[in-house]
């Protein structure tokens, strides 16, 4: 089976660098996902509570949109702007994967953004 590129409007629009996700070999890789508001284009929120919540709805939608779900995720990466938000991050998170979460690791980003305090990928079963 061929790559798939996935898009839907009611997650976040990806600049031109890159996809949403892409379908291949069985899997669904969702690209770092930021809190974007699909509505408004602006970050959703002030606090990484909000920020980490549109992001897990943007990769949500995505994952719906290729046929998948949260519950098929196998694996994420969970970058920080300040390490210091991530008890907070871990706070929503656990809303939306109360039990058998996925594997998970972190990292900080690279370069500051304004506003932005959560960018998160996925690695989903299609």
């Amino acid at each position: 089976m061929a790559r798939q590129i996935i898009f839907t409007p009611k997650a976040a629009k990806p600049p031109p660098a890159y996809s949403q996700a892409v379908r291949a070999a069985g899997l669904i890789f969702v690209s770092g996902t930021a809190p974007t508001d699909p509505a408004t284009g602006a970050y959703a929120g002030t606090t990484i509570q909000e920020q980490t919540r549109q992001c897990l709805k943007n990769i949500q939608a995505i994952l719906e949109e290729a046929g998948s779900s949260l519950d098929k995720i196998a694996s994420v990466t969970v970058v920080l702007a300040d390490e210091d938000d991530f008890a907070g991050m871990n706070e929503e998170w656990l809303r939306w994967f109360p039990s058998d979460p996925p594997a998970r690791q972190g990292a900080k980003l690279p370069a500051r953004v304004p506003g932005l305090k959560v960018s998160i990928a996925a690695i989903a079963e299609a």
